[in-house]
């Protein structure tokens, strides 16, 4: 098992820079998370990381080797794509055992790995069916088999649940963050879902345009996001942002000197019934949740914001509605940042 560290790593495609001069460590044994949106560069550092893409500038390195400009086969890393890329014709054990065969590893030490494999992941009733013979959950276990059966230094996770449907990506998961628990070997994750992000991560690393905005474990992002980039991804629903024509005396009594932009976060504002509203709005949308409900409001400036609660008796859709927070509940951002 190792670390990964990355030391101002930088990535051109011809003349457009896609990732500016990126500084991380990664300790042995942590599973660390890529999150932000499309294009913001997270595949492609995991793709360097795992030799797939050439290194522009800056080093790489796993453990206490320079990897660089190692071949992928070299690096001691195995990678799980979204897709699974199985191969249709092959068993799932040969699937599993594929890599190490090719290697010229011995039949009796493939079928033991395999077998440890499929343990571990749940697979042992599935080892003779073939790719289409599987659920989506199962194919992608196989996937994940595929890589184990390796013992790489560090896994990698190229958005693995973006294929299956919202009960197997939960499902899914909960299994890959099992699986860390077991083996305790370093894992990077990228995903454009936050709520993977908070729930598998010791580490979040929040991606924009290429460059690094906010490291931290998913308390600290959510608790202390360093501007209005990663308070907006980190949380669902996301976070409120309210200008001081939206607010009423009281919300403006709360924003920081120098700041232009009051962040309330949905599950932290409540029914105002004592007029100590900060922001007024008209609920325009209910949705039920069952253990609770997301009420869509607007402000008479025009100004979208949702309410996360379980108090609907004290509300009603279409009548103008306070809402109050707590001043330990609230962040103050320049609207710049």
């Amino acid at each position: 098992m190792s670390g990964v560290t990355l030391n101002k790593v930088t990535k051109s495609f011809d003349k457009t820079k896609v990732i500016h001069g990126v500084d991380l460590e990664i300790p042995d044994g942590e599973l660390c998370v890529f999150v932000g949106p499309s294009g913001c560069g997270k595949s492609t550092l995991l793709r360097m990381i795992a030799g797939l893409e050439h290194v522009t500038g800056g080093t790489i390195g796993i453990g206490s080797r320079d990897v660089t400009t190692a071949d992928p086969a070299d690096r001691g890393v195995a990678m799980v794509f979204q897709n699974y890329a199985l191969y249709p014709h092959m068993t799932v054990a040969e699937n599993m055992g594929f890599g190490l065969k090719m290697n010229g590893v011995a039949k009796a030490v493939v079928k033991e790995k395999v077998h440890k494999a499929a343990q571990i992941l749940k697979l042992e009733d599935y080892l003779n069916r073939r790719p289409k013979a599987l659920s989506g959950g199962q194919r992608q276990r196989v996937a994940i088999g595929r890589a184990i059966v390796r013992g790489p230094e560090v896994f990698l996770f190229d958005e693995p649940l973006s294929n299956l449907d919202a009960a197997l990506r939960v499902q899914t998961r909960i299994e890959i963050a099992r699986l860390h628990e077991s083996l305790g070997t370093t894992m990077i994750y990228v995903t454009h879902d936050q709520v993977e992000a908070m729930t598998l991560a010791d580490k979040i690393v929040v991606l924009r345009d290429g460059k690094i905005e906010q490291i931290g474990s998913p308390i600290e992002l959510y608790k202390n996001p360093s501007n209005m980039f990663v308070a907006q991804f980190i949380g669902s629903p996301k976070m409120n942002f309210f200008e001081l024509k939206d607010l009423t005396d009281n919300g403006r009594s709360l924003m920081k000197s120098g700041t232009d932009t009051l962040g309330i976060r949905p599950e932290h504002l409540k029914i105002s019934t004592a007029g100590d509203a900060v922001v007024e709005g008209i609920p325009n949308l209910i949705e039920h949740l069952g253990e609770y409900a997301l009420v869509h409001c607007e402000t008479a400036s025009g100004n979208q914001f949702i309410l996360k609660t379980t108090d609907l008796d004290k509300i009603s859709k279409g009548i103008l509605s306070g809402f109050y927070v707590d001043v330990d509940d609230t962040y103050s951002f320049d609207s710049a940042s």
